[in-house]
């Protein structure tokens, strides 16, 4: 574990576990969350012999609380910069919600040789909100509502995603497990409240379909049908046919956290990506 000053100043937290010459495997994160979300990934592929790494998107974790540069742009300037200290090559970029985002565009925009391939899981491309030319987005309503909850009650605010959409916790036949609702409420309220304001923004609104085009590699779209927070219809079914070299796996009745809660069934699949 480290920490690096990027180009404003900024501290960026990071994992990187594993053997230094192995095929990297680089997560990027949801919001409002951090490189703890994945951990149960990190140990899976850490087993299997790759090195993973893991960062804390500015404002979130363990990173500078930034209350600037909270911003697509900036967050992959800063991966950028980390790949670059790290010098990691030939690596696997999986991204899951804003981290899809992340991860698509960085892959769209990085040095060649650096990128093998790509994951996006459950992910915000190529663009949330509802528009004119995205009729089937979700309501601008919706995400100003997010962010009066977040300013009025950031704690029970959290508190309600966790215990209800974001794993499905709300569905009657759900199994609740009270940990992974603490641990996604440890994992917000440790980040900068500002920043997390501002990332409500920077997941709905930035636009994706430039960086989807221009992804040259292989990438494997995962999406649950049962996503109440990024709706299938809207992402995964519109990012597919963006892509060069996209699969899509639907995954019928799964949250959008799947990655936690069916971590069992989904981390072999990503396994069989990663090394074919």
């Amino acid at each position: 574990m480290g920490t690096i000053k990027v180009a404003d100043g900024a501290e960026i937290f990071y994992k990187d576990w594993g053997p230094k010459d192995a095929q990297p495997i680089v997560f990027h994160h949801g919001w409002p969350l951090s490189a703890d979300d994945w951990d149960a990934q990190m140990l899976f592929f850490l087993s299997h012999g790759y090195r993973v790494i893991a960062h804390d998107r500015r404002g979130h974790g363990r990173s500078t609380q930034t209350d600037t540069g909270n911003d697509m742009d900036t967050y992959v300037a800063d991966v950028m910069e980390l790949v670059d200290h790290l010098d990691l090559k030939n690596a696997i970029h999986i991204g899951h919600s804003t981290g899809g985002g992340e991860a698509a565009r960085y892959a769209a925009r990085a040095k060649p040789g650096r990128v093998a391939k790509v994951v996006l899981a459950g992910a915000v491309p190529p663009i949330m909100v509802r528009s004119e030319t995205n009729p089937g987005g979700t309501p601008i309503a919706v995400f100003d509502g997010f962010r009066e909850a977040l300013a009025t009650n950031r704690a029970q605010f959290y508190l309600d995603v966790a215990s209800g959409p974001f794993y499905g916790f709300n569905r009657p036949d759900a199994t609740i497990s009270r940990g992974t609702i603490q641990n996604w409420w440890r994992q917000g309220m440790i980040g900068g409240a500002k920043a997390h304001y501002d990332c409500i923004a920077a997941f709905s609104e930035t636009d994706f379909t430039e960086d989807l085009k221009a992804i040259n590699v292989p990438t494997l779209v995962m999406h649950g049908d049962d996503d109440q927070v990024v709706p299938i219809a809207d992402a995964a079914e519109l990012s597919i046919k963006l892509l060069k070299k996209g699969q899509l796996k639907i995954y019928k009745g799964y949250p959008h956290g799947m990655l936690t809660t069916h971590a069992d069934v989904l981390n072999p699949e990503l396994l069989s990506f990663v090394a074919d």
